[in-house]
């Protein structure tokens, strides 16, 4: 299935029924932002070790926001692969007695629950990942909702709004903290390389980038 037809599908449900202002604005998708820390760079092998989503409101003005944060430290899925290198870099200690990592499948129903529920207060139809690099994070995404055989994934299965994109756009930055201080955004280095940090401030730069263009007349609401 193509991209158009997946939208046509989502879009087809429910003809001429009033959309929410969010829907109307992506077409029937919720943006949620994700991000995740691994134990390497192969989603099917490689463990998810942090996973962190921000759901993004909208207020009365039409403005966007970062919204509510969902955060978990993963226990490894058995038979996982962990490079030394990916904890070096992520600085993730494994037996730390204040991790309090839950399993997998506890962490992603728990995330899958909680999308589900802004999607439909939201009045949309289904979820589209935000990701600093999206394509990362939406294949260990979809790998984890695999592995833990959840049904009804409320995410688009294969698009995605990539904030190193947009940013290198707007601001001509594409690592997070250097886009991040080019938007006026405090970003702390200390932070770095924990999901909920990097996941919190993809939400700020992804909600300016898409206001800021509102605001210069970059979109218009059309009647469909």
């Amino acid at each position: 299935m193509s991209d158009d037809q997946f939208d046509d599908e989502l879009e087809g449900n429910q003809p001429g029924k009033p959309r929410s202002p969010m829907a109307r604005r992506f077409r029937g998708f919720l943006p949620v932002v994700v991000d995740v820390e691994c134990g390497g760079f192969n989603c099917a092998t490689d463990a998810l070790l942090e996973i962190a989503a921000v759901t993004i409101g909208m207020d009365e003005q039409g403005l966007l926001y970062p919204q509510d944060t969902l955060f978990f430290r993963v226990e490894p899925f058995a038979g996982a692969n962990i490079e030394a290198a990916a904890l070096e870099f992520t600085g993730i200690k494994l037996d730390h007695p204040l991790r309090m990592a839950v399993p997998e499948s506890q962490a992603m129903n728990e995330i899958i629950r909680g999308v589900r529920k802004a999607v439909k207060s939201a009045g949309c139809k289904r979820a589209i990942l935000v990701g600093h690099n999206s394509s990362f994070d939406l294949g260990f995404l979809n790998a984890a909702i695999a592995r833990c055989d959840i049904k009804r994934n409320p995410f688009h299965p294969f698009s995605s709004f990539d904030t190193a994109t947009l940013a290198g756009l707007a601001y001509g930055q594409t690592v997070l903290a250097k886009a991040c201080q080019a938007a006026g955004i405090d970003f702390d280095g200390r932070e770095a390389h924990s999901a909920r940090y990097d996941t919190e401030k993809t939400a700020e730069l992804f909600c300016g980038i898409v206001n800021r263009w509102r605001e210069m007349g970059g979109w218009e609401e059309f009647d469909e």
